[in-house]
């Protein structure tokens, strides 16, 4: 009771703290959200840092941003009202924007530039107009019909049918092998033909399926079954515990099959197979066992050999393991995902959480933090750490009320 007691305060403050800092600096672009900052330096990048300043704007951010706004407006309106009704007015002018952004073609995309044109830069750092194939969708496409859709159905907007058939376009285009995983490159036939079997969008994909059975959206969730049992039946390595990034070979994206366990977790309701539920559990467990290497969790791991693949440990994938031992502990009461629970948190909030300013380092290694960007130069705003957290806030919320009736 005392662990999760403190957690849920802890990661009230923290969410709030982040949602704080990041609605006070300056928006981008009239009403985009604003954190480029370095997490070194504390920093905030300049036109100087190229595609790391204010004149490029990523489309994968402000859809996170604004599923993550919507997320936290709902529960800080009984937690601390004033800061719900910032996050709703900071919502809808950026659901407007990205609205506006998605509208033309039907698609967002990862980057743009200061105009407002889609652009990518190549391995060399050279900016490119990106190509706009119309049937090619994207992880860009991804976040923004998330954000989209959960901004529209909070606030009651006309054009919700709209964002819902733009998300099962995006699912449409999984199924059919037009998703294109890397936007560093142009969105073209030839791309596709060069990518592999990565269980990455349909993990990311899953991320929806809670926030629509949130909103009562029933209709379009028979995807999530589907993505469920394709990731098990085709990547799951039942001697390891571990998910292959790819059927056949040896990677292992920890980081994500941990964020698959949670998302689907997050959907599945109490009439699931317990032996799903064994199965996500363990596919947690033993994932983590195999990633945390030391500051936190290795970007990848061989499959063979258990060993890590990089010295970088991202600061997202434990929040991630937060929300997912914490979801996984209310269904099965183990100590196990109690321990990865435990553990996770330590390390997230004693190695990366700066608490001043309410931001995490964006990677570590053994030596320290380093300047490595993952995806994204701007921070997180409020999606891999904020919704984790709030998961877990409701897990904790629901196993001391489970413990209190029992007691």
């Amino acid at each position: 009771m005392e662990f999760f007691d403190d957690a849920r305060t802890t990661y009230a403050a923290a969410n709030a703290g982040t949602l704080y800092w990041m609605l006070q600096r300056p928006m981008l672009g009239g009403g985009f959200l604003n954190t480029k900052q370095n997490s070194l330096t504390l920093k905030d990048y300049g036109l100087e840092d190229g595609t790391r300043g204010p004149d490029f704007t990523y489309g994968w951010i402000q859809g996170r941003g604004l599923e993550a706004l919507v997320g936290h407006a709902e529960f800080f309106e009984q937690e601390l009202p004033p800061l719900a009704e910032k996050l709703d007015v900071a919502g809808r002018r950026l659901y407007g924007l990205l609205a506006g952004l998605q509208n033309p073609d039907g698609h967002a995309y990862f980057c743009y530039g200061g105009d407002m044109n889609a652009v990518y830069a190549d391995a060399a750092g050279t900016v490119h107009a990106q190509e706009k194939p119309e049937l090619i969708y994207s992880y860009s496409d991804a976040f923004v019909a998330k954000g989209l859709v959960a901004a529209a159905s909070r606030y009651g907007l006309p054009d919700l049918a709209d964002h819902l058939a733009y998300f099962d376009r995006v699912i449409a285009a999984i199924e059919t092998g037009r998703f294109q995983m890397d936007e560093r490159r142009p969105l073209s036939l030839d791309s596709l033909a060069m990518q592999a079997d990565d269980f990455g969008p349909r993990m990311i994909l899953l991320g929806a399926a809670g926030m629509l059975k949130r909103f009562g959206h029933k209709a379009p969730l028979t995807y999530a079954d589907r993505f469920i049992a394709h990731v098990i039946d085709r990547h799951y390595d039942a001697e390891s515990g571990m998910l292959r990034n790819v059927p056949g070979e040896d990677s292992c994206n920890v980081g994500h099959g941990i964020e698959f366990v949670g998302f689907a977790l997050d959907y599945l309701d109490d009439s699931a197979d317990p032996a799903l539920i064994g199965t996500l559990e363990r596919i947690l467990v033993s994932s983590f066992d195999k990633g945390f290497v030391g500051p936190g969790i290795t970007l990848t791991v061989s499959i063979a050999s258990g060993e890590a693949q990089s010295p970088h440990c991202p600061w997202w994938s434990l929040p991630e393991t937060i929300r997912s031992a914490a979801l996984a502990h209310t269904r099965t009461g183990s100590d196990e995902s109690l321990r990865v629970w435990k553990t996770a948190h330590a390390a997230f909030f004693g190695r990366y959480w700066r608490g001043t300013p309410p931001i995490a380092y964006q990677t570590i290694t053994k030596e320290g933090p380093v300047d490595f960007v993952p995806a994204t130069p701007d921070l997180d705003p409020g999606y891999h750490t904020g919704l984790s957290l709030l998961a877990a806030i409701h897990a904790a919320d629901q196993l001391m009320s489970t413990t209190r009736i029992s007691g």
